[in-house]
């Protein structure tokens, strides 16, 4: 197998990102959250509920993300505040998080990769994981000494804060309940997006256990979040820059002998 390139070879500015890009990218959680409240409030249901569906894929797998993995050049402070407040947003803990997800990336397709276990189950079992698998991730990062407990425990402690008076104020306005089902709901899809999908455990080498996406519709269904094999061999390469990366991924790959899934062109 020919040998994996080094980011060097691939080129450094695959690991830098535009300032005005990366504070689009952390300001759009915050603006689809506001928007949320402000189509409910209009009574436009319809378009309302589209802005927490695009809010859990973009800030899990793309936004949160880069904050877990600290991609995007931001001070130490700054990145864990960010990473608590947009995961917040989804009434999620971004430390565990971060902590299951790292452990992901060490020891797929290993028996405690809880991120990762859904690519060895049926699709019917992959479907029904995510229900309690936040709960699940929680009390994974919280059996591990560290820096993250602190925070995984005060956003445990915000985010059953902010479920509360969603059912508080139940008989003013709906609209809060409504936004956190929706979001809670949205998380019990990642077994299947982010492991039963790309990921394939039965694969000999690193490069065959994580799925080639290509193509034009794949790309527009994904919203250019195909590259999950490509996130996994190069961690540090921050979601936007994923498109150029795979570009240059590409004649590595074919030399490999891999053969890119598509669907239709």
């Amino acid at each position: 197998m020919t040998s994996l390139p080094t980011l060097d070879d691939l080129g450094r500015d695959l690991v830098r990102v535009p300032v005005w890009r990366r504070v689009v990218s952390l300001i759009a959680p915050f603006v689809l959250t506001a928007l949320f409240f402000v189509l409910a409030w209009e009574g436009r249901w319809v378009a309302a509920v589209a802005c927490p569906v695009l809010l859990s894929f973009l800030t899990y797998g793309s936004i949160s993300h880069d904050l877990v993995h600290r991609n995007l050049g931001l001070p130490v402070w700054l990145n864990e505040i960010l990473l608590s407040l947009i995961e917040l947003l989804a009434f999620r803990s971004g430390h565990a998080y971060r902590v299951v997800h790292l452990h992901h990336h060490a020891t797929f397709p290993a028996a405690d990769d809880l991120e990762g276990a859904a690519a060895g189950m049926s699709l019917p079992r992959a479907l029904v994981e995510g229900i309690a698998l936040q709960g699940r991730l929680w009390f994974f990062a919280m059996r591990r000494p560290g820096k993250h407990r602190p925070w995984a425990i005060a956003e445990c402690i915000a985010a059953t804060v902010l479920l509360a008076i969603a059912i508080a104020v139940i008989p003013i306005t709906i609209a809060p309940f409504a936004y956190a089902m929706l979001m809670i709901a949205a998380s019990w899809i990642f077994p299947l997006i982010t492991a039963y999908i790309p990921h394939d455990p039965s694969g000999p080498t690193e490069l065959t256990q994580t799925r080639l996406f290509r193509g034009r519709v794949l790309s527009w269904v994904a919203l250019e979040h195909l590259y999950h094999l490509e996130h996994h061999l190069y961690p540090g390469v921050p979601h936007h820059n994923w498109p150029a990366l795979a570009v240059r991924l590409d004649p590595y790959f074919q030399r490999a002998g891999l053969r890119p899934i598509k669907l239709l062109f």
